[in-house]
């Protein structure tokens, strides 16, 4: 072997490994170790490490476009002094670059100018001193594609079929320590394509796939399902006039609208605000349907159960069951302002790991039992449009359908539609699909997201669209 290759290829492993060491719960000790004993008296830390292992793929018009590895990770934490009056809370964030002296330099640094600036910030009433509360330590193996399979994997059962899509596969880290002496640790491995079906007119049918195991022939039954369903994007679409429909919304749209909770929804804080559609809940002024549960539940071990302060929530969390809020989400800033004991959620009190609990349509017979309506399979451009009233206003996207008589039509145009979460999964609710539904997050911004929700289809008897 030629010296200069041997070189960069020995350059190469060394690289590789440095990375890789960062994703080990030994280096994230030592760190640790760094930051802890940088402390003086009267100062607390929350520490959290962020890191993945990554494979992405970019694909367009059926063929690879890029393709990479990336390894990344980043240490932040909430330096807390407790001097001069109260407490005072700054946060920082840092790359790591796998070497234990530049890795404990910059932790030392950033820790000294926390020092310094949180001497000018004002005293936080509700920020609050780190716990020792149980600690964890998670780690899922999966049974991933290796880089060298992927592009075959993906790309072999399209047969003609334009597909534009992003896969990222590999391992992802999350730990946690304060100066408390708390340690948790979550390793786990997952995959994710997310990708679009387009038709020569250039109507998309957009799905996604996610877990810990890669299965081919999943992957193939579910790509050939959905060229079958592509097939009826090529007729005309139909206009529809603005009014009410009777409307299925399949399990991304189901997921849309649920995401939307965690914008000031479950939230406990915006519950005391005045902001939140729950509030009229809790006072009984409205409710949900009978038939709809809703849970954040942690069973599967997609994502961590502790929050930014290293509490554990509880493993399986009734919000809504039957119709009637039981829980909202509590943080120790809300438990410690309003008095209301926490619940061990995030900072902004969303749902991590929402579940809706399945119903009695079978998946085959939701043509049927809609009848005559729209089959919506996804939406975007969702906000609120008067949150208190629990008011939603969006858009239908990607392969939406017009039913007649139980068979499927065609393609309906892009409508508006303005609703109420009280209607969609209270008085209009017809009925939920029988099989709770895996749709992971996709995010990739700054690191690939972790966790997901479990949702069924709904049929709702009547949808407002406004154009």
């Amino acid at each position: 072997m030629p010296r200069l290759l041997a070189c960069s290829q020995t350059l190469k492993f060394l690289v590789v490994q440095i990375k890789m060491a960062i994703l080990d719960r030994e280096y994230f000790d030592e760190l640790k170790n760094v930051a802890l004993n940088s402390l003086k008296s009267h100062e607390y830390l929350f520490l959290s490490l962020d890191g993945e292992s990554s494979q992405f793929m970019r694909v367009n018009a059926g063929k690879v476009r890029q393709t990479g590895l990336v390894d990344d990770a980043q240490l932040s934490f909430a330096f807390v002094s407790d001097q001069n009056g109260g407490l005072r809370k700054i946060s920082r964030t840092i790359s790591l670059s796998g070497d234990a002296i530049t890795d404990a330099s910059r932790i030392q640094k950033s820790i000294d100018e926390a020092r310094s600036e949180s001497r000018y910030l004002p005293v936080d009433p509700f920020a609050v001193l780190p716990k020792n509360y149980p600690a964890s330590i998670t780690e899922k193996k999966g049974n991933l594609l290796s880089p060298f399979e992927t592009a075959n994997s993906l790309l072999s059962s399209l047969q003609n079929i334009d597909l534009v899509g992003l896969y990222a596969s590999g391992t992802l880290v999350r730990a946690f320590a304060n100066s408390a002496g708390l340690t948790h640790w979550f390793k786990t491995d997952s995959f994710l394509f997310d990708y679009s079906l387009f038709t020569k007119e250039q109507r998309a049918l957009k799905g996604v796939l996610g877990g810990q195991t890669w299965n081919e022939q999943d992957y193939q039954n579910k790509i050939k399902e959905e060229g079958e369903r592509l097939s009826f994007l090529e007729n005309k679409p139909k206009k529809l006039t603005a009014g009410e429909y009777r409307v299925y919304l399949a399990p991304h749209a189901v997921a849309d609208l649920i995401s939307m909770l965690s914008w000031g929804g479950v939230s406990e804080a915006a519950i005391q605000q005045g902001d939140s559609p729950f509030r009229k809940i809790r006072s009984g002024e409205k409710k949900f349907s009978p038939l709809f549960n809703l849970t954040e539940n942690f069973s599967e071990g997609t994502i961590p159960r502790w929050n930014e302060e290293g509490a554990l929530a509880p493993e399986v969390l009734e919000i809504v069951s039957e119709g009637l809020l039981k829980n909202s989400l509590v943080n120790s800033r809300s438990e410690k302002e309003y008095k209301v004991k926490s619940n061990a959620a995030n900072g902004g009190e969303g749902l991590r790991s929402p579940f809706v609990s399945p119903g009695k349509i079978l998946e085959s017979e939701i043509s049927k039992e809609l009848g005559t309506g729209v089959y919506i399979s996804n939406l975007h451009y969702l906000n609120w449009s008067d949150q208190p009233q629990g008011r939603i206003t969006g858009m239908t996207r990607y392969a939406c359908f017009w039913v007649e008589n139980g068979q499927l039509q065609g393609p309906i145009e892009n409508m508006r539609f303005d609703e109420t979460i009280f209607r969609l999964f209270g008085s209009e609710l017809l009925g939920l699909t029988t099989k709770a539904f895996w749709i992971p997050e996709v995010g990739t911004y700054g690191m690939r997201s972790l966790g997901g929700s479990s949702l069924p289809g709904i049929l709702v008897s009547r949808m407002k669209f406004t154009l």
